[in-house]
């Protein structure tokens, strides 16, 4: 991984450790530390979503007029000052207009950084580059919740202040470190992107990319039936259905985190020479599967025991989808993307699973705590979606967007410098020998060769 890559995961790793710290403990401390009500903590959870659908349909356009740095290090600092503003919000005009700018900041870090890795990397290594950035992203977000867990007490709202400020710091550490980031143009894949000038068009451009509209669809779907259910519906149902205590959540939770860390290389190396397509229709099987145990947990009759530990498997099963998908779905994006659209693919990617996000716990929350039945149903099905859409979207793909370890390796140009002798000596002098995956032996022949006819051909004209 080259220095520039290293620095921009540094920088991720970091801001999704502040955001650790703060996310799980932004309910409680809008509602009860600064006693603001529950009604008020839902405004603010609902601004901090809707903050991100508001800029998302801007950012693409600026990151690819400006570039994805400046546009991150704007990001950052927005996200910085929402971060320090709601740790001293003690009103509700103060709490909601924090939210808004901690939320829109945050939503345009990640198009942005999805960028900039897209940029700093090449076919060889933006497979890995994404999936380390997820491996790396949901650590610093397990462990700021879980040094986040230790550091707050409801009864000082100084703990509270604290955790926000960490946050704000983490954010221009964010800025600083891709401040000092070198931003290289990597050449695309051959024949993976459009060549024929469609960048330039905007969102009409994009909308017509048959392939990205499937995708932007499929996304939809993935976030809503997996990641929109998380902490809302998933959580209800199993709190109402299978009876599983609240401190069971966390388990879950740290389940799931722990599934990806722990197998997201050993995924990587059996995915990455894999059909992309093949590879989300396997995970929308897998999440289905893990649908029907979260069933039998809650409308099995086994013991309490079983039903929790079918409840745990069941986000160890959605973690063991998510580290698939990390090395799949975002370099895909950036395939498809013209070079100059690749910030636009990105952020409206991001806009669609912000969507989910905000329509999952909507759909979710009420099935979940009260029609236990169609919930399992419904979200059995929707993973099942997940396959047939995968399977249809590989059919518009070139075999290298499906499968970049097709794309044929670069060609190596050795130059052979040649004797002058003459006109025609000076003609041959300027030859190169190109060499498609050289061995020392061929290539020596091939530059004695060349040599050799130069000296003849100089010889003869002398």
């Amino acid at each position: 991984m080259g220095a520039a890559l290293r620095r921009i995961q540094l920088g991720s790793a970091l801001s999704a450790f502040g955001l650790g710290f703060t996310v799980p403990y932004l309910y409680v401390y809008v509602a009860q530390v600064r006693d603001l009500g529950a009604g008020t903590a839902g405004v603010v959870l609902a601004v901090f979503a809707m903050a991100a659908l508001a800029v998302l349909p801007f950012t693409g356009r600026a990151i690819d007029r400006r570039g994805p740095l400046p546009v991150l290090v704007v990001a950052a600092g927005l996200a910085a000052v929402g971060a320090a503003a709601l740790g001293y919000a003690s009103s509700v005009p103060a709490a909601v207009l924090a939210a808004a700018v901690l939320g829109a900041g945050t939503a345009v870090m990640q198009p942005a950084l999805a960028t900039m890795l897209v940029w700093c990397s090449s076919t060889a290594t933006r497979t890995r580059a994404f999936a380390m950035q997820f491996f790396l992203q949901n650590l610093g977000l397990g462990l700021g919740g879980l040094v986040g867990g230790q550091l707050v007490d409801v009864s000082r709202p100084a703990s509270f202040t604290m955790l926000f400020l960490i946050e704000a710091g983490m954010f221009v550490v964010l800025g600083v470190v891709a401040v000092t980031v070198k931003m290289p143009r990597t050449a695309s894949i051959g024949g993976a992107r459009p060549t024929d000038g469609s960048g330039k068009g905007g969102m009409r451009a994009l909308l017509s990319h048959r392939a990205m509209v499937q995708l932007c669809v499929l996304g939809f779907v993935l976030f809503f039936a997996c990641y929109g259910q998380f902490e809302s519906g998933l959580a209800a149902y199993g709190t109402e259905a299978a009876g599983i205590q609240p401190s069971t959540l966390g388990f879950a939770l740290a389940a799931n985190t722990a599934v990806i860390v722990i197998a997201q290389f050993v995924v990587l190396r059996l995915v990455e020479r894999r059909r992309r397509s093949r590879v989300i229709a396997a995970v929308g099987l897998i999440w289905a599967f893990a649908w029907i145990v979260a069933g039998y947990a809650g409308l099995g009759h086994g013991s309490q025991t079983m039903a929790t530990a079918a409840f745990i498997s069941t986000y160890a099963l959605f973690g063991l989808g998510e580290a698939m998908l990390s090395p799949t779905v975002a370099p895909l994006v950036a395939d498809l993307a013209p070079e100059s659209m690749v910030g636009q693919y990105n952020s409206a990617f991001a806009l669609c699973k912000q969507l989910a996000l905000a329509v999952g716990p909507a759909v979710g929350g009420p099935m979940g705590a009260s029609l236990h039945g169609p919930y399992i149903v419904t979200f059995v099905l929707f993973s099942l979606g997940i396959t047939v859409l995968a399977l249809r979207l590989g059919r518009r793909l070139t075999p290298v967007q499906d499968q970049p370890s097709l794309a044929p390796a670069p060609s190596r140009v050795v130059a052979v410098s040649l004797p002058e002798g003459g006109e025609s000596g000076a003609e041959a002098a300027d030859r190169a020998v190109s060499v498609t995956a050289p061995t020392a032996a061929a290539t020596t022949a091939a530059a004695a060769t060349a040599a050799a006819t130069a000296t003849a051909t100089a010889t003869a004209g002398s």
